[in-house]
């Protein structure tokens, strides 16, 4: 018995020995592969947070810009003093800012439904019809993509205002909406052919025409699609410059943000903080609405590459 005991302690103890030197380098390992995703991390968010700081910080010097006093808008600091909230107040109660609120809102609204109603047939007929012209038809779309607007617009300009008699009006930019427009069907198109064909052939088999399908089936599978479509042609009409300043120029009642913000400039150029209270005004509906929309948007942008 004693020979038993005393063959088996050594080898226990050997045992117990062993552990530490076995789980000591695995640990040494582990923490060296955590330091590493640290850093990895920390380096990944680095750069991001300093491009996010490119992009912020103009935006945030326009916003402190506009909280300024006059006097202190021509000097060197990049904090207000005093927050002068008031700014927002006179610019929303200067004369005609809420005209060219209304009217912006008619353009960008009004153009963006009209829009949307009138690409998704032409979309849908493209991505799922099969007809004699059809690829003719799609170079045509992208024909019209590659068309600078400014080769057309002194026709469309003697069309709009001598023969029909609306300058002066944002209709002429309003009504040609009503026809569609190539970007959006372009882009509608990639969308739907993404969408399997097995979906409209169940639901033929129940009986469903072609237009039935097409609300029943395809709009709502196209929601990110149609909403990255609609973003895109409510920021263009919010944006837009040339347009009302060809047809809406002679007359300040139908003016819009875009082109009134430039009349206020000229008429404030010396009061910096009023000028960008007016900017922040006017950027600050898009900025939210992209924010909210922005999930829908990137999903509808990315998927439309996923078939040529």
């Amino acid at each position: 018995m004693a020979q038993l005991t005393d063959t088996t302690a050594p080898r226990a103890v050997r045992t117990s020995g062993a552990a530490p030197r076995t789980t000591g380098p695995r640990r040494s390992g582990s923490g060296s592969a955590g330091r590493k995703a640290l850093l990895h991390w920390i380096g990944v968010h680095a750069l991001g947070v300093a491009a996010a700081l490119f992009f912020v910080l103009p935006f945030v010097f326009l916003f402190l810009t506009s909280l300024m006093s006059d006097q202190q808008t021509l000097t060197r600091d990049l904090v207000p003093d005093t927050w002068e909230w008031g700014n927002y107040a006179k610019v929303w109660n200067t004369p005609g800012f809420l005209t060219w609120w209304r009217n912006t809102l008619l353009y960008a609204g009004l153009g963006t439904l009209l829009t949307v109603v009138s690409s998704v047939p032409v979309a849908y007929a493209l991505a799922k019809f099969r007809f004699r012209g059809r690829r003719l038809s799609l170079l045509l779309v992208i024909a019209m993509m590659m068309l600078p607007p400014q080769v057309v617009v002194i026709p469309m300009y003697l069309f709009w205002a001598k023969q029909l008699d609306l300058s002066g009006t944002l209709w002429p930019l309003i009504i040609p909406m009503a026809f569609g427009d190539a970007f959006s069907i372009f882009l509608l198109r990639q969308f739907l052919l993404t969408i399997p064909d097995e979906y409209l052939d169940a639901a033929k088999v129940d009986g469903c025409g072609e237009v039935r399908t097409l609300l029943r089936v395809v709009l709502p599978m196209a929601k990110p699609g149609i909403a990255a479509v609609a973003l895109f042609q409510f920021f263009s009409a919010w944006n837009d410059y040339f347009g009302p300043q060809i047809y809406a120029s002679d007359n300040p009642a139908a003016w819009t943000l875009s082109y009134g913000l430039e009349s206020f400039k000229g008429a404030h150029h010396t009061n910096w903080n009023l000028t960008m209270a007016a900017t922040v005004l006017v950027m600050a509906p898009v900025i939210v609405l992209f924010f909210f929309a922005q999930k829908a948007f990137v999903e509808g942008v990315t998927l439309t590459g996923v078939k040529g």
